[in-house]
């Protein structure tokens, strides 16, 4: 038995609390360094976002400083501060409000306006982000509390990105796109607070101190709040899932259907679109026969639908 609680041990070799407190307390600072650093990792984001290019939005998520308030917020949690969980909070609330404007600003100014295949992939969160917010917040909190530092945070940092889904948001305000703006908020909310719930976990077990005397009725209380957070932002997220993973099998049904009832000799498959369970598919070649067509609307019955 004690060779399987050193297996999952995070007490051995984690660094004194004074030193956790002053890391929480130096990651969640938004004045001097931090700032610029914010800044300019916005400006990155906005550039990687509006290229395509996912090596500069990878940089952008390495040099973030968002994670510090996040994880304060956690610390917070678990030792019972209000008002420390509330100074986080607000300078979290800076720290959004000022990547959101400042990459609505780029996005207003910039000649490139239509959305990229990574502006796209931040528009639609679902469950998948729950889990990989929540585990990368586990990984961020227990490396956050060891002796030495090791290369988790950065890791942890491109993992459960928090900079991208801002700057699209800002992307959604700029171009007046309610749908991008609303679910690219939702995704940073999601990483947020799953990063912050996991953050909470990890202290409690770590059994930070708590900051002056705490009731009984509090601890009930929060974890209250915990749970129907929790089950409020995962709720719409596994509807999302539902929706992508649908579309997915419609997708590779309908690849196997043309693959399988389209092979033609004098005609070939374009382009093909699927709305409203309308499937519309462009041909080029050889006009095809009733007979042929007919044919293919009785295929297309056997596929589930």
């Amino acid at each position: 038995m004690n060779r399987w609680n050193n297996l999952i041990d995070l007490k051995g070799d984690s660094a004194p609390m004074e030193v956790i407190n002053q890391r929480i307390l130096s990651d969640a600072t938004i004045e001097g360094t931090n700032l610029i650093v914010l800044v300019m990792a916005i400006m990155i984001a906005c550039i990687g976002l509006n290229l395509n290019s996912v090596a500069v939005i990878i940089g952008a998520m390495l040099i973030s400083p968002l994670m510090g308030g996040i994880v304060a917020t956690g610390y917070g949690m678990a030792t019972y501060d209000v008002p420390f969980i509330r100074k986080s909070l607000i300078k979290l609330s800076f720290q959004v409000g000022l990547a959101v404007l400042t990459a609505s600003i780029y996005f207003l100014l910039s000649p490139f306006t239509s959305p990229t295949d990574e502006i796209l992939a931040r528009t639609t969160p679902t469950i998948w982000d729950v889990l990989v917010a929540l585990c990368g917040g586990i990984a961020g909190a227990v490396g956050n509390t060891r002796k030495e530092k090791s290369n988790v945070i950065p890791g942890v940092a491109i993992a459960t990105a928090l900079m991208p889904p801002l700057c699209t948001a800002g992307y959604g305000l700029a171009s007046g796109n309610h749908t991008f703006f609303l679910g690219a908020l939702y995704l940073f909310f999601i990483n947020a607070f799953f990063i912050a719930l996991s953050s909470f976990l990890v202290f409690k077990i770590l059994k930070v101190p708590p900051h002056g005397n705490v009731a009984e009725a509090h601890f009930r209380k929060q974890r209250l709040i915990l749970v129907i957070l929790g089950l409020l932002i995962t709720i719409p997220s596994i509807y999302m899932a539902h929706l992508t993973v649908k579309d997915a099998l419609q997708e590779v049904q309908v690849k196997s259907f043309i693959e399988t009832n389209m092979n033609f000799e004098k005609t070939s498959v374009v382009s093909y679109t699927l709305k409203d369970k309308t499937l519309t598919i462009d041909l080029v070649g050889a006009v095809l026969t009733e007979e042929q067509i007919d044919q293919l609307k009785s295929n297309i019955n056997n596929y589930p639908r």
